[in-house]
């Protein structure tokens, strides 16, 4: 790899674009840690809303650095690879420190759960389909899904801290939550669908 190579993939690296990526990576922590103080070590109740505020950020960066990526044509693999991944750790994270925060419990553990095998499961398509220079581009119904996640995750985050402003807040990141769960069910069938049908083209051929 020569001089130039290395300066510009270095450059991509250092892009806005991949800079707001590393921002929600780096979110993730944060907000965890809040959760973490606030259930677990009994601390105040606006570290929740501290956490919902980091995560709101998080996830506007999720749009923002496809946005700029776009009109500055700052698009890259390793923005392609590292964006997905993002989201993965974010999303994961959060789900597993709301069920151990007792927010997410009971029935409701089913749909994080399914969320996360979801994840797990088109992960590993995707690179099995990458191997394969097998391109699935996220559908509508995906964006969908993901921006229903989202909001679900912030209304459980803030869990007791918004109940106490409306009572209902709680019951509503579960009810988004579940929602969230069945479109990932019918987009991670349509993702396995296409994996499938490629798989059988690669055995016949």
């Amino acid at each position: 790899m020569n001089i130039a190579t290395t300066r510009g993939t270095t450059s991509r690296a250092m892009s806005l674009p991949n800079i707001l990526t590393y921002g929600r990576i780096a979110a993730i922590p944060v907000v965890v840690g809040c959760i973490y103080a606030q259930s677990i070590l009994d601390q105040p109740l606006w570290l929740r809303w501290l956490a919902v505020a980091i995560f709101i950020a998080a996830g506007v960066t999720d749009y923002l650095d496809g946005y700029y990526a776009r009109i500055w044509n700052q698009q890259s693999a390793f923005g392609r690879m590292l964006d997905p991944i993002a989201d993965k750790l974010l999303v994961a994270s959060c789900l597993l420190m709301l069920a151990a925060d007792g927010i997410i419990h009971g029935w409701s553990l089913w749909a994080a759960i399914v969320i996360l095998c979801r994840e797990i499961l088109v992960s590993g398509l995707r690179e099995y389909l990458a191997a394969l220079r097998v391109s699935v581009p996220v559908t509508k119904l995906a964006k969908w899904k993901t921006t229903v996640q989202l909001v679900a995750i912030g209304f459980l985050l803030a869990g007791p801290a918004g109940d106490e402003v409306v009572p209902v807040v709680s019951m509503i990141g579960l009810a988004l939550l579940w929602a969230s769960a069945i479109l990932t069910m019918y987009t991670g069938y349509d993702y396995f669908r296409a994996g499938i049908h490629h798989l059988i083209k690669e055995d016949e051929g």
